[in-house]
């Protein structure tokens, strides 16, 4: 296994639990290091995302729900919102229109919810059956269950997937693994972290806006990380001002009080993509390539994940299938 950021460790324990030996090979010096996951939402959506994205992230991306409450005990099941300003409830009423599993709540429903919005929006959508989770956590708690296992994670090892030995090699290096992936795509996007105890969310809260659906999701200790941008461009630069103030002003329109709040943190990363923006394992050799979480790692990565265990069986199936044969 090659890559150690979300779809490589979902493999990993994928591919663990089915009594496979694994060893995963990571370049970077420290988990998280250099990895888009690093900095993801964590939002587990997949009925908002059918807004925006093919229907198969909402088919795909449902058990992933289970799949992360199972495997780590920091996933918090209370659903979503999705709110606009008064100007805006015409986009409100269109993303109902493109979603499912949801109840439209009031201003009181919305005030029992989360007791800081009250007042501040007429109407809502509610997704009672999403969730979310803190990334970084989460990738911590996938290393700490592999190592439980005796699955090494091997840190600082620069790695190709067509020399690496030891049998079938999984390639889940991202966009470093376009020599072998010509079609796949970097889409840019931006995020911050802000801290403020004058403000309590309990589940992520998407403010619909006229040019980039922006979203607002609690983590500890009054974090908040805000998101995101998603810009066709592959620029490997700091985040643009202009992202900045979107991304701020987000903030303040669902809480005056986010104004006050401390900047913890600002990234921006390549998410990759092929050109359907679904993800995809592909066969070359003796390596599986699996790569195309786009902005959905969390949500589709127990699917991918699922995938390649899969076609590891059949590969090892296959390779038996002569003695069988023999006896």
């Amino acid at each position: 296994m090659i890559g150690a950021g979300v779809a490589g460790l979902a493999c990993a324990v994928e591919l663990s639990a089915r009594g496979f030996a694994v060893e995963v090979l990571e370049r970077a010096a420290t988990l998280g290091e250099g990895a888009c996951s690093w900095k993801a939402g964590g939002m587990l959506a997949p009925w908002c995302e059918a807004a925006t994205t093919d229907e198969a992230v909402t088919r795909l991306g449902a058990p992933s729900i289970d799949w992360w409450d199972h495997h780590f005990a920091g996933t918090v099941r209370n659903g979503s919102l999705v709110v606009a300003p008064a100007r805006d409830t015409a986009d409100l009423t269109r993303f109902a229109q493109r979603t499912s599993r949801h109840e439209w709540i009031d201003r009181d429903r919305l005030a029992a919810l989360e007791p800081d919005l009250a007042g501040r929006f007429r109407r809502a959508l509610f997704f009672p059956d999403e969730a979310h989770l803190d990334p970084r956590k989460a990738l911590a708690a996938l290393a700490e269950a592999l190592a439980a296992r005796g699955v090494p994670i091997r840190f600082g090892v620069e790695a190709e997937p067509t020399s690496a030995g030891g049998g079938l090699v999984v390639d889940c290096r991202g966009l470093a693994a376009r020599e072998a992936l010509p079609d796949l795509r970097g889409v840019r996007g931006e995020m911050l972290m802000v801290r403020t105890h004058d403000v309590t969310l309990s589940r992520p809260v998407r403010l619909l806006h006229p040019r980039i659906p922006l979203y607002i999701v609690p983590r500890s200790e009054g974090l908040f990380m805000v998101g995101a941008t998603m810009i066709e461009s592959e620029e490997r630069r700091a985040v643009s001002v202009r992202s900045a103030v979107e991304l701020l002003n987000a903030a303040y329109t669902l809480h005056p009080a986010f104004g006050e709040a401390e900047i913890v943190e600002l990234a921006a990363d390549l998410r990759p993509a092929f050109p359907d923006n679904l993800p995809q394992v592909r066969r070359s050799g003796h390596v599986l390539h699996a790569n195309g979480l786009f902005r959905h790692g969390f949500l589709l990565s127990p699917w991918l994940a699922g995938e390649v265990a899969d076609a590891v069986l059949q590969e090892t199936r296959d390779e038996d299938l002569p003695e069988r044969r023999r006896a």
